[in-house]
């Protein structure tokens, strides 16, 4: 149990007997009333958001989640195996479990595998990666109206949205909460 003060991003909840993860939270004061907090949970693993509001204080069950370091090995038909860098136990898990995180896996990549009751939940990625482009169209000065920028594909085959002077075969480092470019690597 855990008092909804100490709640994180990231924490999985137990409610009513299903696993929410916290996405976001926000501890409100109001100038009248009791304080509240405003949440935003994801289920596991479905991936339903729901907007939820707590009482101040109040007491929340916690899910037990282990999260363990593995390195992502390959793509078997539609599943993606990993293995635990522990163990070296090979586990594969379905594409509706590893969700967008697949758009921005490499092999050989490593990556947070959360587990609840022998059951994987969802996989964590760091918060950035680096890829190279295969693919964007050339860039031409003067050829905007603002910012400026051209979708560019990278190894894994997403699509990025790019500054102009980027060019094919340039490594990029792509935040992969919002697959958005961040810099040259």
């Amino acid at each position: 149990m855990a008092s909804t003060n100490d709640l994180k991003n990231g924490l999985v909840l137990n409610l009513e007997g299903q696993l929410w993860q916290v996405q976001e939270f926000q501890h409100v004061k109001p100038g009248k009333g009791p304080a509240f907090v405003r949440t935003t949970l994801k289920q596991i693993p479905s991936g339903k958001i729901v907007d939820k509001t707590f009482n101040a204080g109040t007491k929340v069950e916690t899910a037990n989640v282990d999260r363990r370091n593995m390195q992502y090995l390959y793509k078997e038909g539609e599943d993606f195996v990993f293995m635990d860098m522990e163990t070296y136990e090979q586990f594969p898990l379905g594409p509706a479990l590893v969700g967008d995180a697949a758009k921005f896996m490499l092999e050989n990549s490593d990556v947070t595998v959360a587990w609840h009751d022998g059951k994987a939940l969802y996989v964590e990625l760091p918060a950035s990666v680096e890829l190279v482009i295969t693919y964007t169209e050339p860039g031409l000065q003067g050829d905007r109206s603002s910012g400026g920028t051209k979708p560019a594909t990278v190894e894994t085959g997403a699509q990025v949205l790019v500054p102009l002077f980027i060019d094919n075969g340039e490594k990029i480092k792509v935040d992969t909460r919002d697959g958005k470019y961040l810099s040259r690597a």
